[in-house]
């Protein structure tokens, strides 16, 4: 095993060979720098602080590991840190060179043309000498408190004359002697710190973008800021604080607010030892012993460089170049995508209700789970939302929901960790806010910090309470989660709803539980099972069986867990982990660690996700978790691991492990000799790097896109199913109109019958009356229609049902004038109640009896005595099926109307030609079945002839 620290150091590397390497944007090679610089940074101040503690404890503590004692440590420490500066400076300096081929020059104030110095000497007095602060250090003013990792210009300044003494000696004034300027005597430095309020590059004119930093800037000014003496000396100098707190020490006050605890611990920061003095060149010997003496440094601690002691600049000179240097010298800006697993038109809430989705950062965005949050602080079936909150974005969309929800009357519960290194002060002022917002705010254990990311809404609805659970393996700040890699699973299942319930009642009661049917929750968790898995394997490969383990995480340095792993090793078992930054297990040791495999990725995005797979890689059991395999994650804090039991987001995450392995650009391996590859050593001779991360960047659009196309079609279907319901609907009711018209028809033609049989029995009852001669005034005989009036009637009955079948068929489309076809249903309806009401009339006007009588005829004469009551109901009966038949044909043509149309396909659908656009048919709509069964009104059809028109022979 190797000691963790040294392993750090040795992945820090791995971040600065980046910026060496020519794949890369020269821009983004710079940051690559920047971000060495800042890593180191940190290290010194958490790391070597720790580290510098425990070397002044009168009990010795030793590495678990290594053995080595903190002493030990920071000697090779320090060692290895002076052997990475020249590197990092030749780096530096390749990089700059390259850059100012292309116009983005970097200069000190030496480079300066007469005219830029004169613009830098102008702009300094107008902009920047306002702001500055110079003093001097001698024994009537103290040595001064210099802030962690702030920078100063230092000048070391003559004691006894001054340029200004030695002008007057030249001009002969004060009998030309020079003579001891006594404001002077016993100052040794001058110090100016960097003003804040100026900006840190300042461009000079000229072409491209040429720039200096600010304290390169101030350099020549110093004989202007410190007039009254000579200067001899000038430096640029910044100094690293140990800024390990201990925040478990016990208050003063025994009822004292823990966040005000917080505050004073943080106070206590900036005023903690030095650890690092870093100067831009060397310092005198005077000056030396002078600041060492001061800072309680030794030499060893003092680091030379000519590299900028703050590169935090890098990151904004993107934004000041022009527009086609930028596509030059960076890569082309990558937007997180809406996750393709999730439709946006439609609720969030809706969909992880129906089914579970796990969401991929920074190739998906966050943004999706915000939405999540927003509606949830809305619906009115949601009681409470529970979060734990680790890391959170100075500005946060997702901070101002779960507010929202508080103001919007919900419960809303934040688990704040105030404890979270270099964040303690932005998450004190969120907790303060989400208190006033009607939060409730807790801060979970004393003695562990909880790092787990979780997220529990509870809703009651009719069905009964539902739970939407969100799980993270990275913080829910929207700003790393588009440069850190990380999973976020979002599922309705009640199983892991209620695990999750139960957890944030036990982070109010400080109760360490285990009592989970499927969460593992560290410190009593995670361990133990880790490790019975590994057993479970071990077993397998002793009985011959396939098995493997596969983790990724960001660093190892469990002892216990190591030694499993090893042990596991031995008994052929398989093991690849993916391992980002320390990793004090060493793989390929004979004996030891054969069947181990640890790969890196340090590359455009940030490694951050942790996946524990058991078994082989195609079958093995994966879960997800926010815990590293480090003593700290195991130990002492509250973290989570889940499994992932949906086979599909399984698979998504298998794929995920084998993209990571096939890696050839970025991917590099730990050799036994603590060494890692070279970039793109797994590339075969003829092939193109393949990096994983811009395939998935890509993959990520593809995606997307295809999604987007999906959700078109979707909409085009909906919309499509929309009309077809409409028309379903109307042709419904079409079909009940026509029923009630035949209902109507049938009573109509009962109707007719009944007037038919009381016609005959009056033709009847007149035939009798004829053998007697009535009187003058005696009552009228009822008589019979003429011929010319059953003729009318006939042709009007006739006309009747015609016209109804053909408006029954009529189209608005725009047709010939000869033309018209396929009614609307609700033509079709009115068009048959129309024919239905015109039979019954022509019906009824058949058997009418007109209200004057006819003149008696002559004795003998013969009497027309119109129908039998057998022709008379024929005539009915006749009358009556024809209105049937009508009425059935409309509502045959109402049911074909309300057959659903097929689906359209919304990325292939053609407007149809020649129809109007109030008109138009849906794109690729099929004609429903009434347009294919076309009716020509314009044409005459051939009659029937009817009960009338045989009767009297027409």
């Amino acid at each position: 095993m190797q000691n963790r620290e040294l392993s750090w150091l040795t992945f820090n590397e791995r971040v600065l060979d980046q910026g060496a390497d020519e794949s890369v944007p020269l821009l983004e090679r710079l940051t690559f720098v920047s971000i060495f610089s800042s890593n180191l940074q940190e290290f010194f101040m958490v790391r070597v602080g720790s580290l510098t503690d425990m070397s002044f404890a009168k009990t010795e503590i030793r590495d678990s590991k290594t053995n080595m004692t903190p002493s030990q440590q920071l000697d090779a420490i320090y060692a290895r840190c002076h052997e990475l500066y020249p590197v990092q400076e030749e780096i530096f300096a390749n990089v700059c060179g390259e850059l100012a081929e292309h116009g983005v020059r970097h200069l000190h104030p030496s480079d300066l043309s007469p005219e830029q110095a004169e613009f830098l000497h102008d702009y300094l007095l107008a902009n920047v000498s306002p702001f500055l602060s110079p003093q001097i250090i001698n024994s009537r003013h103290p040595f001064p408190h210099l802030e962690n990792g702030a920078l100063y210009v230092l000048v070391r300044l003559d004691e006894t004359v001054t340029k200004s003494a030695e002008k007057e000696a030249k001009n002969g004034k004060d009998g030309h002697k020079k003579k001891k300027n006594k404001a002077a005597e016993g100052v040794t430095l001058g110090l100016v710190p960097l003003p804040k309020q100026c900006q840190r590059v300042i461009q000079l004119p000229g072409e491209g973008f040429q720039f200096v930093l600010l304290e390169h800037a101030i350099e020549t000014i110093v004989e202007e800021i410190f007039s009254m003496y000579t200067v001899k000396h000038v430096n640029v100098i910044c100094v690293t604080r140990n800024a390990d707190l201990d925040t478990t020490e016990t208050s003063d006050e025994a009822d004292d607010d823990y966040r005000e605890h917080m505050k004073r611990i943080l106070k206590k920061r900036s005023r903690l030892a030095p650890v690092r003095l870093e100067c831009e060149t060397q310092l005198s010997s005077v000056m030396s012993k002078f600041l060492l003496s001061k800072l309680e440094l030794d030499d060893h601690q003092v680091f030379v460089t000519s590299v900028p002691l703050d590169m935090g600049y890098a990151w904004g000179l993107a934004g000041r170049v022009g527009k086609d240097t930028r596509a030059k010298l960076t890569s082309k800006p990558f937007v997180p995508q809406w996750p393709a697993c999730l439709e946006r038109n439609r609720s969030i809430i809706e969909q992880v209700s129906e089914k579970e989705v796990l969401l991929s950062y920074p190739y998906e965005s966050m943004d999706a789970f915000v939405q999540l949050l927003r509606e949830a602080s809305v619906d009115p079936t949601v009681v409470s939302i529970k979060i734990t909150l680790y890391r959170l974005a100075s500005q946060s969309h997702l901070a101002e929901a779960l507010i929202n929800a508080a103001e919007n009357g919900k419960e809303v519960t934040a688990l704040f960790e105030l404890r979270a290194r270099f964040d303690e002060s932005n998450n004190i002022e969120w907790s303060q806010r989400f208190e006033e917002a009607g939060c409730n705010v807790i801060y979970g254990f004393r003695d562990y910090k909880v790092h787990s990311k979780i997220c529990c809404i509870t809703r009651q609805t009719e069905q009964g309470v539902q739970y939407i659970t969100q799980l993270g393996t990275g913080n829910y700040n929207e700003k790393t989660a588009r440069l850190y890699t990380d999973f976020s699973f979002i599922t309705s299942g009640q199983t892991i709803g209620r695990d999750a319930t139960m957890f944030f009642r036990n982070m109010q009661l400080e109760n360490a539980s285990t009592e989970y049917q499927l969460l593992w929750v560290a410190p009593l968790q995670i361990k133990p099972n880790i490790i019975a898995g590994i057993d479970e394997q071990i077993a397998l490969a002793k009985e011959g069986k396939p098995c493997g383990l596969y983790f990724k995480t960001n660093s190892v340095t469990d002892k216990d867990i190591i030694l499993k792993i090893v042990e596991a090793s031995q008994a052929g078992v398989p093991v690849t982990m993916l391992v980002r930054g320390i990793s004090c297990i060493v793989p390929g040791v004979e004996g030891y660690t054969d069947n181990v495999r640890i790969v890196s990725i340090v590359g455009r995005q940030l490694e951050h996700s942790r996946i524990y797979g058991f078994g082989p890689l195609d079958d093995m059991r994966v879960y997800l978790s926010s815990a590293d395999l480090m003593t700290r994650n195991m130990d002492k804090r509250v973290e989570i691991a889940w499994p992932v039991l949906n086979d599909k987001l399984r698979r998504q995450v298998v794929d995920y492990v084998k993209t990571f392995l096939s890696d050839t650009a970025k991917l590099r391996e730990l050799k036994p000799d603590l060494t890692y590859t070279k970039l793109r050593h797994f590339v075969q001779e003829g092939d193109t790097p393949f990096d994983s991360q811009a395939f998935m960047i890509q993959d990520a659009y593809k995606r997307h896109q295809d999604a987007v196309t999906a959700e078109a079609q979707r909409g085009a279907n909906r919309r499509q199913a929309a009309v077809n319901a409409r028309e379903a609907e109307m042709a419904a009711q079409t079909i009940a109109a026509a029923e009630d018209a035949l209902r109507a028809a049938e009573a109509a033609a009962a109707t007719a019958s009944a007037a038919a049989g009381a016609a005959a029995a009056a033709a009847e009852a007149a035939e009798q009356g004829i053998a007697q001669e009535k009187p003058q005034d005696a009552p009228a005989t009822p008589a019979q229609p003429t011929p010319e009036e059953a003729a009318a009637a006939e042709a009007e009955a006739n006309a009747a049902v015609a016209t109804s079948v053909a408006n029954a068929n009529r189209t608005p489309v725009s047709e010939p004038p000869a033309m018209a076809v396929v009614s609307t249903p609700e033509a079709a309806a009115a068009a048959e109640a129309e024919a239905n009401a015109a039979v019954a009339t022509s019906v009824a006007t058949a058997h009418r009896v007109p209200a004057a009588p006819a003149a008696p005829k002559p004795r003998g004469a013969r009497y027309d005595h119109g129908p039998t009551d057998e022709e008379a109901a024929q005539a009915e009966a006749e009358a009556a099926a024809a209105t049937a038949a009508s009425v059935s044909a409309a509502v045959a043509h109402a049911e074909a109307v309300a057959e659903p149309a097929p689906q359209t396909n919304a990325t292939t659908a053609q407007p149809a030609t020649g129809v109007p656009s109030a008109s138009r048919p849906l794109p690729n709509a099929q004609p429903r079945p009434s347009q294919t069964n076309r009716v020509i009104v314009g044409e005459p059809k051939p009659k029937k002839k009817g009960f009338f028109s045989r009767l009297f022979g027409k």
